[in-house]
């Protein structure tokens, strides 16, 4: 199996997998491919029952979630992921992503980004203040999305639902989610133009180690012959993140925002596929 290095690793695409990484997955095949087989021959076998036995039991599970936590949670600790994050950016705010790099969401971030658009003339001080007001991260609701940057580990197809309203409105959830007034929606859908951000994601900025090992051994486990699950996640970065992150920027109109998740990047399955 040949391995190409880079500076990151996709979690779907085992091609990009260090020596390392695949060294340790290697020498535990078996088990990898007795959990996953075993975890696809007792979900067939509860479809088909009438459901009122208990669930089958999985022999490998203890082993496996331990070399999940164990070994590849720790290699993963160390490695930096190629993610993707979907937005409605004007040029001026993809030009200081470019130079500065990404940042966690926060109610000042907002207004900043809000303020800026006022003094682009854009927006008048008065509708600037409403959107301010009406983000729905000043409810509690929204309290545990602040000070994050999402990002999902695999590319979502642009006329995907859940990636749609991302690029259509400016702004994203923070602005766009609690508007009522379709003269405010409007404006706010006209400004900026749809991006998504390929992002290299050190795993130590992230929450999300364990789910990224298991889409890693996910992945392995594909080479195998197996057929796990589907191994994409959403994962958030909770620090700022430098220009030296970004790996680049594709916008509405560019041949490989076209065809993102399908035909690019080079390699990449789908779910269907």
């Amino acid at each position: 199996m040949s391995t190409m290095l880079t500076k990151w690793i996709d979690v779907w695409n085992v091609e990009t997998f260090d020596d390392e990484l695949l060294a340790e997955l290697s020498t535990h095949a078996t088990l990898v491919r007795g959990y996953i087989t075993t975890v696809r021959k007792n979900f067939l076998e509860e479809e088909a029952s009438d459901r009122r036995l208990p669930y089958p039991v999985n022999p490998y599970a203890g082993d496996f979630r331990g070399f999940v936590e164990n070994e590849i949670m720790e290699l993963m600790r160390a490695r930096t992921v190629r993610a993707w994050h979907y937005s409605r950016l004007t040029d001026d705010e993809v030009e200081r992503v470019r130079s500065s790099g990404v940042y966690p969401s926060t109610l000042q971030r907002i207004r900043d980004r809000l303020d800026a658009q006022v003094a682009a003339g854009v927006l008048s001080s008065e509708i600037a203040e409403a959107l301010f007001a009406g983000s729905p991260f000043h409810g509690d609701r929204y309290a545990s999305r602040s000070d994050k940057f999402w990002l999902t580990s695999n590319p979502i197809p642009i006329d995907d639902s859940g990636v749609a309203p991302l690029l259509e409105n400016w702004g994203g959830e923070s602005v766009y989610f609690s508007i009522k007034d379709a003269s405010l929606q409007a404006l706010v859908a006209s400004i900026g133009r749809p991006r998504v951000l390929e992002v290299a994601i050190p795993m130590d900025s992230t929450q999300h180690i364990y789910p990224a090992a298991e889409a890693v051994v996910a992945t392995f486990g594909r080479t195998l012959g197996c057929e796990p699950s589907w191994g994409a996640i959403d994962l958030y970065s909770n620090r700022a993140l430098g220009p030296e992150a970004v790996i680049t920027v594709h916008t509405d109109g560019e041949p490989n925002f076209i065809i993102l998740a399908r035909g690019y990047p080079v390699g990449f399955v789908g779910r269907a596929g």
